[in-house]
């Protein structure tokens, strides 16, 4: 049986060899392109992912291993020998699911093939520049990408499927314990991302919210990163503070809460990527192409203003 064509997706199964994917800078973005990276594990590729350092606890129950990129270019570019030097492999493919000339940079002097949009002017250090189409959803681009690598399209899967490991999850269900948490609490998320310096994106409602679930005895639960303590005790200060979760720590516990609520932000695209019920709260400042994808994911969407609090009680309640 002759051997397929240059990246023509194979059978399920049959080996091709490494290629390198560099993860997205954001949390969102790397749950979203998870679907992407089943599928390129499972055309025969032996993945060498590059990202954050949060991506490794995060896709710990995915069983995708992350090397952290360095901060510094040059030592990114060492990096990417080392990795190619490991693998025995002369100029094998990297796949850029990032959009910058840095990461396109790297990768060639690194001795890979990138392969990546055409954006950002790195196209003359690309291997393959690929157009770049406007989509309905972020997480499309990601797919998109890995078709025309692999020279054959796919419908996109309707849910992302993060699995938190096993270790995460039992962390998550002794802390859930200790704190007196059984299954019938709801996580709330009050924060936005690190872009969102003017706070836009956060749902003023959060306040009033965690009032009301308080007076009915309901427990709530937050889990906020660094620099966020102080503010869950001014905004939320019936809820109980789950601090210093890693992301795969975080995703265990929205796993086991019976709802979510959340921002336009990474945690919600965690709690729909692990299957959990999540009412994601957007306003005008958001995008729809980057909602949060699931069966039980409820989107609330003001193009001119933000959805009250009633919206969201009814929600939770449906």
């Amino acid at each position: 049986m002759p051997a397929p064509a240059p990246h023509e997706e194979p059978a399920a199964g049959a080996a091709r060899g490494p290629l390198a994917v560099r993860l997205c800078n954001w949390v969102g973005e790397v749950v979203l392109s998870l679907p992407t990276l089943r599928r390129l594990a499972a055309a025969g590729y032996s993945l060498e992912l590059i990202g954050r350092r949060w991506a490794v606890e995060l896709l710990a129950g995915s069983g995708f291993p992350v090397s952290v990129r360095p901060a510094a270019t040059l030592d990114a570019i060492r990096q990417f020998r080392a990795l190619r030097r490991a693998r025995g492999a002369s100029a094998p493919p990297a796949l850029l699911l990032t959009k910058s000339f840095s990461s396109a940079l790297e990768a060639r002097l690194g001795g890979w093939r990138p392969i990546g949009y055409a954006r950002d002017a790195r196209s003359w250090l690309l291997a393959r520049a690929v157009p770049l189409p406007r989509f309905a959803h972020a997480s499309h681009a990601y797919w998109h990408l890995a078709s025309a690598f692999l020279g054959a399209d796919a419908p996109y899967p309707t849910e992302v499927g993060l699995q938190p490991s096993a270790g995460q999850l039992a962390r998550a269900d002794a802390l859930l314990a200790e704190r007196g948490l059984g299954g019938g609490f709801i996580v709330l998320c009050p924060f936005s991302g690190a872009d969102d310096r003017e706070r836009a994106k956060v749902w003023p409602g959060f306040a009033e919210l965690g009032r009301r679930l308080a007076t009915a005895g309901t427990a709530t639960v937050v889990c906020p990163g660094p620099g966020e303590e102080s503010r869950v005790q001014q905004v939320l200060p019936a809820a109980v503070s789950l601090a210093g979760l890693d992301l795969g720590g975080y995703a265990a516990v929205l796993a086991r809460a019976r709802a979510v609520v959340a921002n336009d932000t990474g945690p919600g695209h965690l709690a729909a990527a692990v299957g959990a019920r999540l009412v994601a709260v957007y306003g005008p400042r958001s995008v729809a192409a980057w909602a949060p994808l699931g069966t039980r994911v409820t989107l609330l969407h003001e193009h001119a203003g933000w959805s009250g609090v009633e919206a969201v009680e009814a929600a939770l309640a449906g």
